[in-house]
């Protein structure tokens, strides 16, 4: 690959908090975001639980006009992407001026679309919808949005790939860089929270249904885990070349070494050990580091019975049993589409701070989890180079390693 690309910017807005200093603190206390939502009871859920993100109020910062064309993963990545421009030192003179990109991970905004069409069942005129509503229907909203109000004159794309998106759009960020296509790119994940974007996921039976312990109810790789926890919310991380990035005096918080991506090309839903392993080894030999350059694994475990045993022994395969490994899910729930981003955050804010978060709920360990380190407790340590897994419905996998600089 030609360019070096490196991370100058990160920002967040999960079911931990709704700014950096915020999520760094749940992360380093253990703190979960799960909590036990009546609505979706009422709403004929088989489990209520979720992470809780609220909606931002951005009458402060944003017209009537920007607003029209948002709902919630436009709203949230928003709240994220202003933060991570802060953090970058980019201003909006500087964007009007220059080329900067912006590939982001969506892959549904079912609320706006049952919002948009139960009014026309109930008005029975189309021309009663509004305006903003297509705006906000098209699974390419979070980019629409944020293009628009940021003046971002590069690459302009939203990368759906189910729960690996937000992983495989900062791998595509990295793929324009290194090749000299973009100097700079705006990548990341959103994912909605609302029940109607999670019925049809609960209806497959596969959410935890531990409803009198909200906080306890997600356990990946936990001997007595039942299902998964649905969550959301928004995460960005702006890549950029090495040169520009030294050129206009930005922070280097971390830099990407590599992305490794594969299809199991097996079943829609069911996890495949084979294309774990593939991703895994293509993102360490395009990184060039060996496994035992890897301080910590950031694993997918979603908390599902099936998908944290085959994870565990691809990790086993690859790395054997030494690397510490936990799952941030234990904390936040699922985040979906977000969750390849957020988890690149989350873990990023270790590396700045020298922990590992713990696999929070792991007490007892079956037959695969057993075989590797899983870190149950907050452990004080450097990681100066890290691993992030990322899997999907479909059998798409990615896998992003980073590196301190």
């Amino acid at each position: 690959m030609g360019h070096r690309v490196v991370i100058t910017g990160i920002g967040i807005y999960s079911c931990l908090g709704e700014n950096l200093s915020e999520v760094t603190q749940s992360l380093y206390s253990g703190k979960s975001g799960i909590v036990f939502d009546p609505a979706r009871k009422d709403f004929g859920f088989r489990s209520a639980l979720t992470g809780m993100v609220s909606e931002p109020d951005l009458k402060n910062y944003l017209s009537r006009r920007q607003r029209m064309g948002m709902h919630q993963p436009a709203m949230y990545a928003y709240m994220a992407t202003r933060e991570a421009m802060e953090q970058s030192g980019l201003d909006a003179d500087y964007l009007e001026k220059t080329e900067t990109g912006i590939i982001y991970g969506n892959d549904s905004t079912a609320a706006s679309v049952v919002e948009a069409v139960d009014k026309v069942k109930e008005k029975r005129d189309t021309t009663l919808i509004g305006s903003g509503a297509i705006f906000q229907n098209m699974n390419s909203t979070v980019n629409m949005n944020l293009s628009t109000i940021f003046r971002l004159k590069g690459i302009n794309f939203t990368l759906s790939a189910a729960c690996a998106s937000g992983s495989h759009s900062i791998g595509m960020g990295y793929l324009m860089i290194s090749q000299g296509l973009q100097e700079r790119v705006v990548c990341g994940g959103a994912q909605e929270i609302n029940p109607a974007a999670m019925a049809s996921f609960d209806g497959l039976g596969t959410f935890s249904v531990r409803e009198s312990e909200p906080t306890r109810a997600s356990r990946p790789f936990d001997r007595d885990r039942d299902g998964l926890i649905p969550s959301g919310g928004a995460a960005t991380v702006i890549l950029e070349s090495y040169e520009a990035a030294k050129k206009r005096g930005a922070p280097i918080l971390a830099e990407l070494l590599g992305y490794g991506f594969s299809s199991n090309g097996d079943h829609i839903s069911n996890p495949s050990m084979d294309g774990q392993v593939r991703s895994l080894q293509m993102a360490l030999k395009q990184a060039g580091v060996a496994t035992s350059d890897i301080d910590y694994i950031n694993a997918h475990a979603t908390s599902t019975p099936v998908g944290d045993g085959s994870e565990a022994r691809a990790i086993f395969e690859v790395f054997g049993g030494n690397v510490p490994v936990s799952s941030t899910k234990s904390m936040t729930g699922h985040e979906c589409w977000m969750a390849g981003a957020s988890e690149i955050v989350y873990t990023l804010l270790m590396m700045q701070n020298s922990f590992i978060a713990p696999n929070i709920n792991f007490e007892n360990p079956d037959e695969d989890s057993a075989r590797i380190n899983i870190v149950a407790e907050t452990r004080q340590q450097p990681v100066n180079c890290f691993l992030s897994n990322s899997f999907g419905f479909g059998g798409t996998n990615s896998t992003l390693i980073l590196r301190k600089v």
